[in-house]
């Protein structure tokens, strides 16, 4: 299993419609691509020097090869959105994780 993390930093003045629009336009939208199983968002507890509040979502899937498919064929217009959405008042990279074990 894959593991596609996205981690942002969003400003403490959008977080509640930030939330709302990524529980309920977003992440819904990522997972009808059917390319995940499942997604988990998490909060980051650590406070950053830079400011804001970071958020982390996590979704799995069972290949590099879905993660690809995504990435050529939804991912694009997903980010776009996103951008359109909330340029300059977020930071967001981006992680892949491998699953070895499950404990």
């Amino acid at each position: 299993m894959i593991i596609y993390n996205v981690t942002s930093n969003i400003e403490e003045s959008i977080e509640q419609e930030w939330l709302n629009w990524m529980k309920e336009t977003h992440i819904p939208e990522v997972m009808k691509t059917h390319m995940f199983v499942s997604a988990k968002m998490t909060k980051v507890l650590v406070k950053e020097e830079m400011g804001g509040v970071t958020y982390s979502v996590q979704y799995t899937c069972e290949s590099i090869a879905k993660l690809d498919e995504y990435q050529k064929i939804y991912a694009p217009e997903l980010k776009s959105e996103y951008e359109k959405k909330y340029r300059g008042k977020y930071v967001a990279f981006r992680t892949l994780l491998e699953v070895i074990q499950e404990f």
